[in-house]
């Protein structure tokens, strides 16, 4: 219950975030002397001064206030530091909290662990000023603003006994991610999930701009925040004890209202959708820093944003200010002789897994439970010959995620996100299992919508993304499925995301996390309806760009690759993992096991598919990626065996796109004298891949027969159309593909040229049919494999 602090309570809140104020201060500016216990000099200055003080005095009095309420109130918390760039207020923190010790022993909670906690800030060989990996209690970047809200409801999902606070920028509230998160309370439930609660912290300015949100009048911002469903309650002021007095009422009252929604609904004893409090809190920006530096306002002004002091190694007035700064915050009563923090500094700091530093909901993996996969067998498509008869690949798949929502249910730690999509991309089968997660209000027309339902379905890309962000990132499986075209949408979080996890992976003390996994279908070449504004498979070429340690890439090309790549990424750990799947009817071309036995290669030869007999090399290879150009390279390979019966050809597919790499580049790269084994050295390879052929003479690039690759693909010809338009439209049908294999197998340009022309006819035909006919030719539409 909401109640007045004491004296004695709030001057030790107010010690704590001093202490933390100083802390964060010298991270920015000192190299030595961390306790003042000498004059400052110019050697005791960093030789480059690096950081952000104008949000930290804002953090810090956050991080203060959520000791309290967690220390009273036994919680089980997390926080998300929105504006990630106050790594210094973070920092700070988890030293004075000992997490930082017990993580780092050399950065010891005394005056030598201080001086290494200030120097290796923003210093080579040291730790990034934002909140990284490197910082313990942490999921949350935050060098990219917009994505906190997201997370934090992310981790909330499926943990019933979490509060987690989110500390929301108002540079970042500008952003359209964080504009849609604000919508995430629809999908909260407070029977199964734990609660948010987000701290808009509105101190006037961004790097050199003011902020809209802090602008506009009150009673604006309060209908803004009513509209999202929230219940905003405000907390402003300057003056120290008031705010510290104010914020400690406000964070009980909105905790009390927590408790009595979860309370309630977990009871029973309401069905109306939840009105969760918020709080906006009002402080200067840079608050407590210099007012004013050569005779500019400083303090509560853009200029407090990074290093308010600029010059203080060759500025003596620098200098002096500096010190009058730091010496403000009286370390003398905050630290013993020895450096160690006060008795009063550490009066509200949690202890053990309570401290913000040392939950484990922050470092996931400690909590992450396999997967319960259920046999493959269950859902596999028969395949008693090639190419003969034909399935959706992500209609099988969504039976197998049917099972493992069931086999989840009472542990609640699986989820699929996606934006509207689900049932699209025939992932309809999980509808039996469980419903969307949905709060607001429903209709007699509405269908599969529960409150306790763990399908996630907004048209926010960037949402979907966040939420199993944090759910991944605090020890959860999930997957995220999106139409291919639209995934790029979320370019940028992806790229943090891997960021991350580059660089947890090279943490020791952080548990590998379950992956990131994006299921991507309604793909380039199957838009019928949608057309070209549908057609973008570059999202591929956007992730193959990254951390080779942490991207893999999957082509699936029937249903049973499907299923077995997907049991590998959702029993993988630390990656993101991009699979490339049609939902539209496609043909199956091997059993269970072949399936299995050919995604552990990641690439091999379709022994049945070729016509060499093993006594020679191949005359040519054609090889594929993807689930179109596997047909219409079987297809080439069919006209082949008949047209040109002497000719000896090779059959190679390829599921995992990494493997093209060299082994030096990828971990799952092939050494050369693989590669040279399955595509030969001197022979004419003809490669159909699913997306921009650029990007497997990328991929090749260094290869020894590089200079005989011949790659088709999507090359930006697309429009609404019939399936084999599309192809013929970017020059990767089959028999552009059986001309190609004509023109580049040396001498056969003139005994083949009637085949060449025939293929050409054919070409020809198609265009005339289809505009008659709006139908693909019957020597097409009607096709299947006779090899």
């Amino acid at each position: 219950m909401a109640k007045d602090l004491s004296k004695h309570q709030a001057a030790a809140l107010d010690a704590h975030w001093r202490a933390a104020n100083y802390l964060a201060a010298g991270q920015i500016y000192l190299l030595d002397n961390p306790l003042l216990t000498e004059p400052l000099t110019p050697d005791h200055i960093k030789p480059r001064l690096l950081g952000h003080w104008g949000t930290s005095p804002g953090l810090n009095l956050v991080h203060t206030h959520l000791n309290r309420v967690i220390k009273e109130r036994d919680l089980d918390a997390l926080c998300v530091w929105g504006p990630g760039h106050g790594g210094p207020a973070v920092l700070a923190n988890s030293w004075l909290e000992g997490t930082y010790s017990a993580t780092y022993p050399d950065v010891t909670r005394d005056a030598a662990g201080m001086g290494r906690l200030f120097k290796q800030f923003s210093f080579p060989g040291g730790v990034p000023s934002h909140v990284a990996p490197e910082t313990p209690g942490s999921i949350h970047e935050g060098g990219e603003l917009g994505y906190s809200l997201a997370h934090a409801y992310g981790a909330a999902l499926d943990n019933p006994g979490l509060l987690v606070a989110c500390v929301i920028g108002d540079g970042e509230a500008e952003t359209g991610p964080l504009a849609t998160s604000w919508h995430a309370n629809k999908f909260l439930d407070p029977v199964h999930d734990g609660a948010v609660l987000p701290i808009l912290h509105l101190n006037g300015y961004k790097i050199a701009n003011p902020t809209v949100l802090a602008r506009i009048p009150d009673a604006e911002l309060d209908e803004l925040l009513r509209g999202y469903g929230h219940e905003p309650l405000h907390v402003s002021g300057d003056d120290p004890l008031r705010v510290h007095r104010d914020l400690a009422r406000t964070m009980d009252q909105a905790l009390d209202r927590i408790a009595r929604i979860q309370r309630e609904a977990r009871e029973g004893r309401t069905t109306e959708p939840a009105r969760w409090p918020m709080i906006v809190l009002r402080t200067p920006k840079g608050w407590t820093g210099p007012a004013s530096v050569d005779d500019e306002p400083v303090e509560g002004t853009w200029r407090s944003h990074q290093v308010p002091l600029p010059g203080v190694r060759e500025n003596p007035d620098h200098l002096r200010q500096l010190e009058a700064w730091l010496r403000s915050y009286h370390p003398e009563e905050l630290f013993d002789a020895e450096g160690r923090p006060t008795e009063q500094v550490l009066s509200y700091v949690p202890e053990g897994t309570r401290r913000l530093g040392g939950t484990p909901h922050a470092n996931g993996g400690l909590l992450t439970r396999e997967l319960p996969l259920p046999p493959l067998e269950r859902f596999a498509v028969p395949v008693d010959k090639p190419g003969t008869a034909l399935h959706e690949p992500t209609r099988v798949l969504g039976d197998l995620l049917a099972q493992v929502m069931r086999d989840t249910a009472d542990r609640r730690d699986f989820r699929i996100v996606g934006p509207d999509e689900t049932a699209s991309n025939r992932l309809q089968a999980v509808y039996d299992a469980t419903g969307k997660a949905w709060q607001a209000g429903t209709l007699p027309t509405d269908e599969h919508l529960a409150h306790n339902g763990r399908v996630m379905e907004v048209l926010s890309e960037h949402l979907c993304q966040g939420w199993l962000e944090g759910y991944n990132l605090t020890g959860r499986h999930g997957l995220f499925s999106c139409y291919e075209a639209f995934v790029h949408i979320v370019d940028s979080m992806v790229n943090q995301h891997i960021k991350w996890l580059k660089t947890s992976r090279e943490l020791s003390w952080r548990a590998p996390l379950p992956s990131l996994n994006y299921l991507l279908t309604s793909h380039v070449w199957r838009q019928d309806h949608n057309g070209f504004s549908h057609q973008d498979p570059g999202f591929v070429d956007h992730v193959l760009n990254k951390s080779p340690d942490v991207v893999r890439v999957y082509l699936p090309p029937d249903a049973n690759t499907l299923l077995s790549v997907a049991e590998h990424v959702l029993h993988s750990r630390d990656y993101v993992n991009v699979v490339v799947a049609g939902k539209q009817p496609c043909f199956d071309w091997l059993s269970l096991d072949q399936a299995r036995a050919h995604c552990a290669r990641g690439a091999g030869v379709w022994e049945w598919a070729g016509t060499e007999d093993g006594s020679r090399e191949p005359d040519v290879v054609l090889a594929c990626a993807g689930d179109v150009p596997t047909q219409e390279v079987l297809a080439a390979a069919g006209l082949l065996r008949t047209q040109l019966p002497e000719l000896a050809v090779r059959v190679v597919n390829v599921v995992d796109m990494t493997r093209l790499l060299p082994q030096g580049e990828h971990p799952h790269g092939m050494p050369d004298f693989e590669y040279d084994a399955l595509f030969t050295a001197d022979k004419p390879v003809i490669f159909a891949y699913h997306g921009y052929p650029w990007l497997i003479h990328r991929l090749a690039y260094r290869r020894t027969g590089h200079a005989h690759l011949h790659v088709r693909g999507y090359k930006e010809s697309g429009t609404t159309t019939t399936p084999f338009d599309m192809v013929v439209r970017n020059d990767l049908d089959r028999y552009r593909l059986v001309m190609d294999v004509i023109d580049r197998v040396p001498g056969l340009g003139v005994r083949a040229t009637a085949v060449r022309q025939t293929m050409a006819d054919a070409r020809t035909r198609h265009h005339a049919w289809i505009r008659e006919h709006g139908t693909d030719l019957p020597e097409v539409a009607n096709w299947s494999w006779t090899g």
